[in-house]
């Protein structure tokens, strides 16, 4: 996969990891993973098209399993996108460069406050 843009909640970043990275189909048996979990700092789930959204149940399965390193969702995943993936569980997201330039940080920005408006919180107030 061709770097790409890193999206936090800060906004854009350049990728900055150096270190070995576990890349996963988002179709992946998460108990197929659980070797890589404890050794694994960071596990890149990919996604493929922006439809498919079997990776955040993916993200959402390592982290109930116990994986506690860096977790990245990355491919064509669109801004509106962005809350999903945070709640999922996924650190950052990683979008191609050409994503970002029809994207721009501010969209992602107005998405970073990813813990409000959730509905849970509303049924708990």
């Amino acid at each position: 996969m061709a770097p790409g843009v890193i999206v936090r909640d800060d906004g854009f970043h350049p990728d900055d990891w150096n270190g070995p990275v576990v890349d996963v189909a988002q179709d992946t048996d998460p108990d197929a993973l659980e070797g890589f979990m404890t050794d694994a700092a960071l596990i890149r789930i990919a996604f493929p098209v922006f439809l498919d959204g079997r990776g955040f149940s993916l993200g959402r399965r390592l982290r109930a399993l116990g994986y506690t390193g860096r977790l990245r969702a990355a491919g064509p995943i669109l801004a509106d996108q962005y809350t999903m993936a945070r709640r999922s569980g996924f650190d950052e997201v990683e979008i191609p460069a050409t994503m970002a330039a029809r994207q721009p940080e501010a969209q992602w920005l107005v998405r970073a406050n990813w813990r409000a408006h959730d509905y849970r919180s509303r049924l708990r107030g």
